[in-house]
Formats: structure tokens, sequence, C-alpha cells
């Protein structure tokens, strides 16, 4: 082809193109080229003010009561939602996390790199959430590791029994008496922001909020008509939040103690930590999944493959089903 021929082409294409017309979701709304007829609907400052205020307590006060509390926004409390939410909407679900930022470690891969690696089958929760990959065999890789947290992110807060509190920390458990020999079970959350939580060294007394488990009456007492609400715990491996419910229950339990994560081995950690997630045998009412399994169970540390990541909290999240049932 000349390069007469070859210009011409690209005039006609060049002409194609500007013949299309550009759309867009304002495309009716805007009516000229340099949008100086764009405006918003008009607004108060305390209008924001009070929408948003009005919601957060309303929220606030629905969640007081649940029959499930997850702490922790990471991929295996996220995978747990999901899984939880999906069976049951009638559950009041409610998650904290200490980071504004949900998601856990799960924005990326190892090392900051962008990729996940899920080793297979995790790979079919992938395909349920029809998050794309591609299959290298025995496992798959998603291309960035942010669209599996976005994904399972946003499908759990479209769920409308499920309420998100980021930015607020988990800084104590509920505890009551369950049986006549110092049998104990948790019946809560002590909860703060985290600003505030991180602030406690500089000033005097900041006193927190509790989120109460359901299967309780006014004055208190378990109600045996009710099923008792859960906790699952998945706060990740040691760190200035993490496996805080792992450290935390050791102190309750007299009789275990925090065995702490070994080396990386990926082949035992991944299937440890799934079977090893799932309810708290001496405490009731406590699950946990991740990686503060690793932390309470003794596990290997699994690097940055992210399968045991989401089922183990399909596997909790399984087991605090059949709790409901």
């Amino acid at each position: 082809m000349s390069a007469t021929a070859t210009q011409t082409q690209e005039v006609t294409q060049l002409q194609l193109n500007a013949q299309q017309p550009i759309r867009h979701a304002l495309s009716d709304v805007v009516k000229t080229e340099d949008w100086s007829d764009f405006q918003f609907t008009p607004i108060r400052e305390s209008t924001v003010s009070r929408a948003m205020t009005r919601r957060y307590f309303q929220d606030l006060d629905k969640h007081a009561v649940s029959d499930v509390v997850i702490i922790g926004a990471g991929s295996s409390g996220l995978s747990a939602a999901y899984v939880i939410c999906k069976n049951r909407p009638d559950l009041t679900v409610t998650c904290v996390e200490a980071n504004v930022s949900p998601g856990g470690g799960a924005w990326l891969g190892g090392q900051l790199f962008s990729a996940m690696i899920m080793r297979k089958p995790a790979h079919l929760f992938l395909d349920e959430l029809e998050v794309p990959y591609d299959d290298e065999g025995d496992y798959v890789v998603v291309k960035h590791a942010a669209l599996f947290t976005s994904t399972v992110l946003s499908k759990v807060l479209q769920f409308p029994n499920f309420k998100l509190f980021n930015a607020t920390a988990v800084e104590d458990l509920v505890t009551r008496p369950a049986g006549p020999n110092g049998e104990v079970t948790v019946a809560g959350v002590v909860t703060n922001w985290t600003l505030v939580t991180m602030a406690h060294d500089l000033q005097s007394c900041m006193d927190p909020n509790v989120i109460e488990l359901a299967g309780y009456k006014n004055d208190g007492t378990r109600d045996a008509e009710k099923k008792h609400g859960v906790i699952l715990s998945t706060t990740g491996h040691d760190g200035p939040f993490g496996a805080f419910s792992a450290k935390r229950i050791v102190d309750i339990d007299s009789t275990n103690k925090l065995k702490g994560m070994k080396g990386l081995d990926m082949n035992h950690a991944e299937a440890d930590v799934v079977k090893n997630s799932g309810s708290y045998n001496n405490v009731g009412s406590v699950y946990f999944a991740g990686m503060e399994v690793s932390e309470l169970s003794g596990c290997n540390r699994m690097g940055p493959t992210f399968g045991a990541m989401a089922v183990s909290g399909i596997k909790a999240a399984e087991e605090i089903l059949r709790h409901f049932a």
C-alpha cells in the first residue's frame, strides 16, 4: 500500500470517529461542549452533615445487637461475610475494621506485586464471584489482587443485612459466665475509633462503645429461646492490630497459650490454616479464620498465596451457618 493510500485511510478513519458521538452517563444533562451549562442540585452543608450522621447512627442502633460480628475486613473476613449473608439474609452481620481501607493485605500480591495467586480449588470461589483469572494448571492468577478484593467487598456491601464499621478498632471482648466451673462465653466486642485507640496514652479517659451479641434478655441474662450470636475474628498475623483476638483469648482461657506462626511453608500452611479455622474450643461463641489461625495454632506462614485466606473464611462461615441452622 502506498503512503498516499495509507494517509487517505487514516483520514477516513478519523472522519468516521469524529462522526460517532461520545456517550456517557451525563450525555443528556450536559448540552455544551465546554460543560459551561453543568451544575449540581443545590444543597446546604448542614444537610450533608445531618444525612451522614443520621444514617451512621441508624446503623449503630441497628447493629448494636448483632448475630455475627466479624473482626477484620480482610480477604478471610469478607469471604466469610459473603457466604453468611448470602445464605442467611435474616442474620444481622457486623464487620469491624481498624483501618480506613478494608481489604487487609489483599490489595496486592507478594512484595507489592500486582497479581494474586490462588491454588486450586480456591478458584471455584472466584468463579462464584465472577472474578476473571488465568488458569495455569494447579493454580490461577488474578491479574491484580485489587480485582478480587474490590469485587468481594462490593458484593458484601450490597447485602442489606451487612454493615461495615471501618476506622473502628476492637479494644476488648465482652464475656459472660457460661457454666458452674468457670466456663466463659464471649458476648460482644468493645469498640472505639481507631484514632482514639491509638491515642489512649496521650489523653486521660476515653471510654469505648460495645456491640453485643444476640441471645440475651434486657436484664443481661441468657435468653435460651434465641440462638446465641457469634464472633469471627480474622485480624491477621501479629502486628499493630493483628492477632488481637488470639492474644486476648489466651488471656481469658488459662488452659491455652499463643503458639505463634512458624516459618513459611506454602504446601503445609494453606491446608493447615483452613483445617484449623472455625470454632474455638474453650471459650464459647468465638471463631477464627485467616492468618490469625497461624498465630493461635502454630501453623506455618503461607506467604504470597491467597487461596487459604478465602477458603478459611468460607469454612468458618459454614460452621457459623450450622450453628444458626
